[in-house]
């Protein structure tokens, strides 16, 4: 009589993933995907040595974009083990709150060099070497004094700056977080304190998903797209923004107008721009305050934002960008 070979209760591990033991009773009908596995990803790690002075590690453009499902390749930054990495020197901030880097930006600070960190980053098992993305750095300041600075940080701001019902928050230098609404002023002009970061989050008419905005970071170069009511740019980090973007999405985009306008610490201004256009200086200057406003285009719904903040009336359409040089007004 010739039996069946049985089963054996732990399959041959595929290549590049490892099987989790079993327990040693376990009923004998159980589908193949309810088995737990633990994938062995492909992993390289690289210790970066930097002076002292601020940078930017990136991904360069062209890097083969990540897998839409498993986010891989994925890039982090963070502090080298032993004494080489010094928490007390280094600081890492990421522009997206989980602290990947796909896509994005890391910026890191070192006070008092040279230090190192690590970048590590990590693939699927089917991923070769050339869908690894390729990183540049980028020195943005060599000033010892002013990353020095940056360390020492502000005083801590009263609560009672950032209102509840605020609808755009900035970080600024030596101040920290400030808030206000649409159609106000945020920052200072004239104060040359730049601003490091702000969110956006409209409370009348329109939800957080309708906006997205960016951040002025040099010549050409602006930060990832951002969505309503999450932080764009960086605390403490001493880098200053430069301008912004800002634009409406789907039915929002059809329904209101966005306009924007900014000052910058050479005492030049730029605006009113129209959403999806760039407001920066000429001279690259860092921005201190700009000035958000949506409108209606339907001409009854118009007041509508204004009349219900308790402000004036609508105003005439400004005329299109214009950036005034310093010494030359408005």
């Amino acid at each position: 009589m010739t039996r069946t070979p049985r089963q054996p209760d732990v399959r041959t591990p595929e290549p590049a993933a490892a099987v989790v033991a079993r327990p040693a009773v376990r009923p004998a009908a159980v589908p193949d995907d309810s088995q737990s596995r633990v994938v062995e990803l492909r992993v390289s790690g690289h210790l970066m040595n930097l002076d002292t002075g601020l940078f930017c590690v990136f991904q360069a453009p062209g890097s083969p974009p990540a897998d839409a499902a498993t986010g891989l390749p994925g890039v982090r930054v963070s502090l080298a083990p032993g004494a080489s990495g010094r928490s007390d020197a280094v600081d890492i901030s990421t522009f997206r709150q989980d602290g990947w880097l796909n896509g994005t930006a890391a910026l890191v600070r070192i006070v008092e060099g040279p230090a190192q960190v690590l970048v590590t980053i990590y693939q699927s098992p089917r991923q070769g070497p050339e869908s690894a993305p390729r990183l540049q750095v980028l020195r943005l300041s060599a000033d010892p004094a002013a990353a020095a600075a940056a360390r020492l940080g502000a005083p801590a701001v009263a609560a009672a700056t950032v209102q509840a019902d605020s609808e755009i928050v900035a970080h600024i230098q030596r101040t920290g977080d400030v808030g206000g609404r649409i159609g106000e002023w945020i920052g200072t002009r004239g104060s040359r304190s730049w601003i490091e970061g702000f969110s956006i989050k409209p409370r009348e008419g329109l939800a957080p998903e309708d906006i997205e905005y960016q951040g002025v970071l040099g010549r050409g170069w602006l930060s990832p797209w951002v969505d309503g009511g999450k932080f764009c740019g960086s605390r403490g980090m001493a880098l200053p923004l430069l301008g912004l973007k800002v634009r409406l999405k789907g039915a929002a985009a059809r329904q209101w107008d966005c306009s924007y306008e900014a000052t910058f610490t050479d005492g030049s201004n730029a605006g009113p721009v129209s959403a999806d256009e760039t407001c920066e200086a000429e001279s690259l200057a860092s921005m201190e305050a700009f000035r958000i406003e949506l409108r209606r285009r339907d001409s009854q719904a118009a007041p509508e934002r204004e009349q219900t903040a308790g402000a004036k009336p609508a105003r005439p359409a400004r005329p299109a960008a214009r950036v005034v040089r310093p010494g030359g007004g408005r």
